[in-house]
């Protein structure tokens, strides 16, 4: 299903609500504002495989776009709404876009876009334009808010985050179909995994240019139902929002849940949860103190997933499932799994290795990048992809990750996993944050290393080092506690929960002039 039959069942119902201005975008309007920029783009000459960007704040507009070009078989490319104009620039260009959305909210950074992306031809701007752009209203008001002819559906072709140098486009198919028919792969794992329909209300507290908030808030629409989507993430906000909106289902990553969790126990009861039925979480491992605490605190309605935007692989995990496999993200709903070690040689039950997925073909590519795309296959087999993560599976099949591949730290010749210690660290009342790192040691290689962003109240220095230090050695094995702790006013964490590790590390191994604060 998609805006115009719901347009039809449905008009009046909010397809989307912004939680902090209360602006909706009903059935009927978003239908009508995505057709009109549809015709907009097939006048200036788009067709189909074509692609176009956008770069804003959560708005509410971001869906007459997104249905825009989901309509007119095109790639839409959602570019981080925190980026430099330079950066954005690169994205814009490197996409092949030749049409981008921006907003007003943006205008200091998109000015400049145009001079970095020269074979983008159309320049649209949400309320208000500056110079160089069209404003967004009155272009689309010269067209009708008639569906076209043919409506091919697209797909989105989104970046990954850079961490490790230049954004890449993960480049997949178009679906050999129409946008009329019920072919949205999200909506039917909504359905099928956490009984999404027409009648729920779905909070979406991350950036949408992520893609799991982009996907689940358009699966969300497609199935009929609406999302509510927040400016920022903030642990009162969230917990309003879900009264106010009587929400049903949300989304949601570890450090969102160790946010609201180091709440007031006064704010965190404050607020009636009744209507909230399924909350999901992904995007990183949830330490499991932390989703305990949830579970104590929200009930079992705690659901996890684990997949890349990539989409060649996804496995699942469930309230029951999660307390008979405590730490698990689930069994494989899409692909089979393959743990392996560094050569490809698959790896016995329980040892930990490279997570890859098979798959009947590989379903991406980074797009003008067929290193980085072999780089994700298995040496000997194409059809098995790789994320980067490390993890192992059980005896019943069940995955569980360790860490990040580039993230482990070898102390002594010895393998230690930062995400265990992060996971024991951060429950500690006095951690807001922490990322653990490897740092350079003339006798071991590398020594582990805390970088603390300490909660309100706590105050940083050698006394709230030795309380942490002396934690860790309470909770984990000795070798592999940090041997100092270095603390932060903030870690450079994305919106999306993604921490830039890189970061740290470069500065400890010497390959930045800067301190990351």
């Amino acid at each position: 299903m998609y805006p115009g039959k719901w347009a039809e069942l449905s008009p009046d119902k909010p397809a989307v609500i912004d939680s902090a201005t209360g602006a909706t975008r009903t059935y009927r309007e978003l239908n009508d504002r995505s057709n009109q920029l549809a015709q907009l783009l097939y006048d200036r000459g788009l067709r189909r495989g074509d692609h176009i960007s956008i770069f804003a704040e959560n708005h509410i507009a971001w869906f007459d776009v997104v249905w825009a070009a989901l309509r007119s078989g095109l790639y839409l490319t959602t570019v981080n709404r925190y980026l430099t104009d330079e950066e954005a620039g690169y994205i814009v260009e490197n996409s092949r876009s030749q049409v981008l959305v921006a907003s007003h909210a943006r205008a200091d950074v998109a000015r400049n876009i145009p001079k970095y992306a020269p074979d983008c031809h159309t320049w649209l701007m949400l309320d208000g334009a500056i110079d160089g752009w069209e404003d967004f209203e009155t272009a689309i008001a010269a067209h009708p808010a008639e569906p076209l002819a043919e409506q091919p559906a697209g797909t989105f072709m989104l970046y990954s985050s850079g961490t490790t140098g230049r954004p890449k486009g993960i480049l997949r198919a178009l679906p050999e179909a129409s946008i009329e028919d019920d072919a949205n792969l999200v909506g039917t794992l909504q359905s099928m995994l956490w009984g999404f329909d027409a009648q729920s209300v779905y909070l979406s507290p991350a950036p949408l240019y992520h893609s799991a908030p982009l996907a689940f808030c358009t699966g969300v629409q497609s199935l009929g139902g609406t999302a509510v989507i927040m400016p920022r993430f903030d642990p009162v906000h969230a917990l309003a929002a879900i009264e106010e909106h009587r929400v049903t289902h949300s989304q949601w990553v570890p450090t969102m849940f160790t946010r609201m969790l180091k709440l007031e126990e006064s704010e965190r009861a404050g607020y009636d949860l009744s209507s909230h039925k399924v909350a999901i979480h992904a995007a990183a491992p949830c330490p499991p103190k932390v989703k305990e605490q949830m579970f104590e605190w929200w009930g079992r309605i705690l659901y996890e997933y684990y997949a890349g935007t990539e989409i060649n692989g996804f496995t699942h995990t469930g309230p029951d499932e999660w307390f008979e496999h405590r730490g698990t993200v689930g069994k494989p709903v899409l692909g089979v799994i393959h743990i392996c070690d560094e050569d490809g040689r698959e790896l016995p039950v329980g040892e930990p290795g490279i997570v890859y997925f098979e798959l009947p073909a590989l379903p991406f590519e980074y797009l003008d990048d067929p290193e980085k795309t072999k780089e994700a296959q298995h040496p000997e087999h194409a059809n098995w992809s790789a994320l980067g993560d490390v993890g192992y599976v059980d005896e019943d099949g069940f995955l569980y990750l360790t860490d990040r591949a580039t993230y482990m730290i070898i102390s002594g010749g010895v393998n230690i996993y930062p995400q265990e210690i992060e996971d024991a660290m951060v429950v500690h009342s006095k951690v807001m944050d922490v990322a653990v790192i490897g740092v350079p040691d003339e006798e071991m290689g590398e020594a582990v290393k805390a970088v603390v962003q300490p909660a309100p109240g706590a105050e940083p220095g050698p006394a709230l080092e030795a309380e942490l230090m002396a934690y860790a050695r309470e909770h984990i094995a000795h070798y592999k506690c940090p041997k100092s702790v270095d603390f932060r006013d903030e870690l450079p964490r994305l919106p999306t929960g993604k921490l830039y590790k890189r970061l740290l590390k470069d500065e400890y191994w010497g390959k930045t002039g800067s301190r990351i604060v």
